[in-house]
């Protein structure tokens, strides 16, 4: 018997490895009549280091991805895939998408760019990627290539190959 998933996370981060990953769970979902969960953490700690915490700047980094969640959501959409919802949570993404939002949710399948980090960044506090592999309870694939299966440019050279808001028609 063939394995089947039926609720697939996907994480999103803005990075060029996170739309790679969202376009390949799209067709994965799809194959398998599965629903995807977008998710996108906003990590508290990087407010920790700004002196005059200011709640409008957590709402307005909140905006703003709600906005291109909901792009993602349309794509998936118009990519045939009927069956995604998309959820914004605060906290430490590691163990938001390795452990917790899995576990609530019942997650089989974690699907994850192989690094939204720079290499300093890597070194300073590990890769996301990493540490889900190591700790998830469910399968995890690691997308390093295209929808052809053919390597992909990982920087964020190309910005076009980025997820762009929709002009208002």
């Amino acid at each position: 018997m063939l394995q089947q998933y039926k609720r697939i996370l996907v994480a999103i981060d803005g990075s060029y490895e996170a739309e790679l990953a969202f376009r390949k769970a799209v067709e994965v979902a799809k194959r398998n009549h599965a629903h995807l969960f977008l998710l996108h953490v906003i990590d508290t700690r990087a407010f920790q280091n700004v002196s005059s915490f200011d709640s409008a700047m957590v709402e307005q980094v909140t905006d703003t991805q709600k906005q291109t969640m909901k792009e993602y959501v349309s794509i998936a959409k118009r990519s045939g895939l009927d069956d995604v919802s998309y959820e914004i949570e605060y906290g430490a993404p590691k163990t938001l998408i390795g452990r917790d939002y899995p576990q609530a949710h019942d997650i089989d399948l974690i699907m994850i760019g192989a690094t939204g980090l720079n290499a300093v960044e890597r070194l300073l506090i590990g890769s996301v990627t990493e540490y889900i592999t190591r700790v998830a309870n469910c399968d995890v694939l690691v997308v390093r290539t295209d929808l052809d299966n053919k390597p992909a440019l990982i920087d964020d050279k190309h910005p076009e190959s980025h997820i762009q808001p929709e002009n208002d028609k």
